[in-house]
């Protein structure tokens, strides 16, 4: 295992650790241990993206192709075991990763859920029952009531049912709330709507470190980083979307808090910065 130190002024120090070729990268927010746990990798398609030109794909994706992931994070802090997002639940990957980090699944105490799209929640279950069967699911009223009322997506209920007294609602905070409301210690959700129309992020805050765990945010990084103009088809308001990424990428830049997110690639995890009068961003992993 290979472990780096991150040092930043307002942050503090952070500790990645790369555990070999496991797809488990960790590291060390003061109090709190966060992990991003890769579900699946795989070849990347900018077919996916909403009015990008052959100019732009040329510019930014590289000839061999790109890749893209799926990710999920495990968060440990000393009163709590935390997952946001639960991937597919294809092959219990994240279990078994879980698992071999120390945490049996019933001992998760809390899974925070980004959007209800499949490879989001499809971890809740496993033929039919709990995986995580003491665990309270988080997520926005919006985005129950959008998918469980307006907009049924059967799997979501499905997946739902075996939790359905366990299950907290919330109304995320403001990106530009100042003082933010907490769901658990140290953690903080934001609305991020037009993926979905709960869409929701994650601050998470130990000491004086932090970290954004942005969800589907983007879909091709490669791209929308520089673009953030740019949807993709998965974007249920495209229009929104963009305007949610460029004001979420903006805060996190000004604010020298690192990102991670769900479709981000190895290591998942670092820092943007503001080019062209910003409205373009750079983005370096926490490896670089």
């Amino acid at each position: 295992m290979r472990k780096l130190m991150i040092l930043g002024l307002i942050l503090g120090v952070i500790t990645v650790s790369v555990y070999g070729d496991d797809g488990v990268y960790s590291f060390q927010l003061d109090g709190f241990e966060v992990f991003m746990l890769v579900e699946s990798e795989r070849d990347g398609n900018a077919g996916i993206l909403v009015g990008a030109d052959q100019a732009i794909l040329e510019r930014y994706i590289p000839a061999t192709g790109f890749r893209h992931t799926a990710n999920a994070f495990l968060i440990k802090t000393p009163r709590q075991n935390i997952l946001i997002d639960t991937g597919t639940g294809t092959g219990d990957i994240i279990v078994e990763k879980i698992k071999k980090l120390g945490v049996q699944p019933n001992r998760i105490d809390a899974v925070l859920i980004t959007h209800l799209h499949g490879d989001h929640f499809g971890g809740l279950v496993k033929d039919g029952k709990a995986v995580y069967p003491n665990a309270k699911i988080y997520l926005s009223s919006k985005e129950l009531e959008h998918f469980t009322k307006t907009s049924v997506n059967q799997g979501a209920v499905a997946a739902l049912e075996p939790y359905k007294s366990e299950i907290i609602t919330f109304e995320p905070n403001a990106l530009s709330t100042e003082r933010k409301q907490s769901i658990l210690h140290g953690i903080f959700p934001i609305a991020a709507y037009g993926h979905t129309p709960g869409h929701t992020i994650y601050q998470i805050e130990s000491g004086r470190a932090k970290i954004l765990i942005i969800g589907d945010l983007l879909h091709v990084a490669l791209v929308q980083f520089h673009v953030p103009a740019i949807s993709a088809t998965f974007d249920i308001d495209p229009g929104a979307a963009a305007k949610t990424r460029h004001e979420v990428l903006s805060y996190a830049a000004k604010n020298r808090m690192p990102i991670g997110g769900m479709h981000i690639v190895y290591p998942g995890i670092g820092f943007v910065e503001e080019y062209n009068n910003g409205n373009s961003f750079n983005y370096s992993s926490v490896l670089e």
